[in-house]
Order: C-alpha cells, then structure tokens, then sequence
C-alpha cells in the first residue's frame, strides 16, 4: 500500500509542480496555478497517510520513488526519452530510498 501511496503523492506532487513551471517558463496563463496547488496540497495529504512513525524518513523514502516519476513524466509527458546517466542515477536513489524504507529498526 506504501509504494501506491507514494505513486500517486508523486504523480500529484510532479503534476502541481508543473503547473508553476508552465506558468512560469512556458507562459501558460495564472489559473494554471490554481489545479496546481489543489494538486500539491492533495500530494501532502497522502504523505501523511504512509505508516511511519517519522516524517523525515517517509519523505526521504518518498524521495527515490519521486526520482523515478520524474523521469517517467519525462519520456511520457514531456516526450524526452531518459538517457543512461538519468536511468542510473534513479536506480541509486531507488537503492537509498529501499534501504531506508526497509532497514530493521529496533
């Protein structure tokens, strides 16, 4: 449930950010911004439905997955294919972010 948790905070969190950057750097007009900011705030909420007793490491988790939906929203939405050192690059954040999510705790 974490990772579909974490799937859709991504998508939410990319797409409300986009909004800002469109409205910013590809002159799309200001009402851009309010789906965007309705998208960031539904992103904070699913955050916080992620069983963890730290919000640090929930979001540091979060981070690798985060990576790996950038990139995806590159090739699928921005029609920009990832190239090796983006693919790599991922697959370390993924490593880091395992490590934290699944690390025995005492």
């Amino acid at each position: 449930m974490t990772y579909i948790i974490f799937a859709f905070a991504a998508l939410f969190e990319i797409a409300g950010c986009f909004a800002f950057w469109a409205w910013l750097k590809l002159e799309k007009p200001v009402w851009w911004l309010a789906p965007g900011m309705v998208s960031l705030a539904l992103f904070a909420w699913l955050l916080t439905l992620v069983p963890s007793e730290a919000a640090g490491r929930t979001f540091a988790a979060y981070g690798g997955i985060y990576i790996l939906a950038s990139l995806l929203w590159l090739w699928l939405i921005e029609s920009r294919v990832p190239d090796r050192y983006d693919i790599g690059g991922a697959l370390i954040c993924l490593a880091g972010a395992s490590l934290i999510l699944f690390a025995p705790r005492g």
